[in-house]
């Protein structure tokens, strides 16, 4: 299962989903699907999600994670990348491009309106536990590699920086910090 293969497979979960704004019902839903794949679909399916995982590893992106939930630790901005894949390839794609439109996406929006955070740490476990219903056995330790990206020297900065953040990302900051 290559990327383009994974997010046929989130695509298809968002819309069997309940609320496909719900990234744990999208979550569930995707190892479901996955699950009826031969094992080796699965274990390719864990190298496509942490190439995703990857390829989302950036300091705006980050800046923007805690902005949006008040915060963001390593395993957080993990979470929250995994809440951005369950919202399909197309919010991914244009928020890792440019991070502070998340200030547009509807969900984000009641995110800054009731104080909810945006994260789905589920969404790391999607092959895990797909595997683990079609095999009974975890994932092989192998089953993936990941390489982060260098960060940008640029973004190193004190998050909590609100000045600097309204620069930066300015409609997030206008949601989240005004």
């Amino acid at each position: 299962m290559n990327k383009q293969q994974f997010w046929q497979l989130i695509e298809a979960a968002r819309n069997q989903a309940s609320d496909p704004n719900d990234g744990e019902a999208v979550v569930h839903r995707a190892a479901s699907l996955l699950a009826t794949h031969p094992a080796e679909e699965i274990v390719a399916a864990q190298q496509a999600l942490w190439d995703l995982m990857a390829d989302s590893y950036t300091n705006p992106l980050w800046a923007a994670a805690y902005v949006i939930n008040g915060g963001c630790s390593d395993d957080g901005f993990d979470y929250f990348r995994g809440w951005l894949i369950a919202q399909g390839r197309e919010v991914f794609e244009c928020i890792v491009a440019d991070p502070d439109a998340l200030a547009e996406v509807p969900i984000v929006q009641a995110s800054a309106a009731d104080g909810v955070d945006l994260d789905c740490e589920e969404a790391l476990s999607i092959a895990w536990s797909a595997h683990v219903m079609t095999t009974g056995k975890q994932l092989p330790d192998d089953a993936f590699s990941i390489r982060y990206p260098e960060l940008d020297l640029t973004w190193n900065f004190d998050f909590d920086d609100h000045s600097e953040m309204t620069r930066r990302l300015p409609r997030l900051a206008a949601l989240f910090l005004e």
